[in-house]
């Protein structure tokens, strides 16, 4: 078997702000042996960051939020820059990432989570970021959920609603949901509710 290696020559930050850019030149293992020529990589680095799909077993009511997202705007139409997703954050230093989900379940859609399982830790574009989510279902109670919520000092403007997951899982079919994470969690939860619901009531 091949040992899987690589070695980082030189790492430059060509960008720091809100996100930061690194510019990496490196060179990695070969699978047929030996090493790659150098190449030169520009990563986006925003931090790990945590997902939860919020559901309702009693209801059997999935919680989606809408918000704007700069990295849409290039869609033929403005308003295609308004996403379906579900609640999300990034995990601050000393945070778990239990302790985010629950954090922004409060700050995004104003509810409080009763329990987590936990989907999966994945890559969300390996390619060029190296952001890395930590996927949960969480159970709560919809029956007061909605409005509009988040952090005034992070300009967030989210707009809350509850909805049978069918209908979620419909918009999903329809192309309406078309961020990766929520099309995930909502594959996961079509996959798994039956046994949840069993689990959870």
């Amino acid at each position: 078997m091949i040992k899987k290696v690589f070695e980082i020559t030189n790492e430059q930050t060509p960008y720091s702000g809100f996100f930061n850019i690194k510019k990496y030149t490196l060179r990695h293992s070969l699978f047929q042996g030996g090493w790659s020529k150098e190449v030169t990589r520009e990563v986006f680095h925003r931090g790990d960051c945590v997902a939860v799909l919020l559901y309702d077993p009693n209801r059997d009511e999935v919680v989606i939020i809408e918000q704007f997202r700069a990295g849409a705007i290039l869609s033929d139409k403005h308003e295609d820059a308004w996403l379906l997703e579900i609640v999300a954050g990034a995990i601050e230093s000393g945070e778990t990432p239990v302790q985010v989900a629950k954090r922004e379940a409060l700050e995004e859609a104003g509810c409080e989570v009763e329990e987590l399982i936990k989907i999966n830790e994945f890559f969300t574009s390996p390619g060029g970021t190296s952001e890395r989510i930590t996927l949960f279902c969480g159970r709560v109670d919809s029956t007061h959920i909605g409005g509009i919520h988040g952090l005034e000092d992070e300009q967030e403007d989210i707009a809350v609603s509850c909805m049978p997951f069918l209908t979620a899982y419909e918009l999903l079919q329809q192309g309406r949901i078309i961020s990766s994470i929520p099309i995930i969690a909502l594959q996961w939860l079509f996959i798994n509710r039956e046994s949840l619901q069993k689990q959870w009531l």
